[in-house]
């Protein structure tokens, strides 16, 4: 499951919308300052399949850029 969690976050770390990872929106849960909350496949058609949960931002800035964020909430397995 390791390897398989932290493929998906390679993935989310260059492109959040990759098909294996299924991404779509968890109305379910909010971020902390009321974030739209995603889901993300780390296993598929597995039982308790592991999921990440995750929002965008806080985006920082350094030395004037702009740095986008991605925050996992959770790695877990399929509520």
């Amino acid at each position: 499951m390791f390897k398989q969690a932290c493929k998906t976050l390679g993935f989310l770390e260059i492109n959040p919308r990759h098909p294996s990872l299924n991404t779509h929106e968890y109305s379910s849960l909010a971020g902390q300052n009321e974030e739209k909350v995603w889901e993300a496949y780390a296993q598929n058609k597995t039982p308790g399949a592991y999921r990440v949960f995750f929002h965008y931002g806080p985006d920082v800035v350094k030395r004037g850029s702009r740095i986008a964020v991605i925050t996992i909430i959770a790695i877990t397995s399929h509520p």
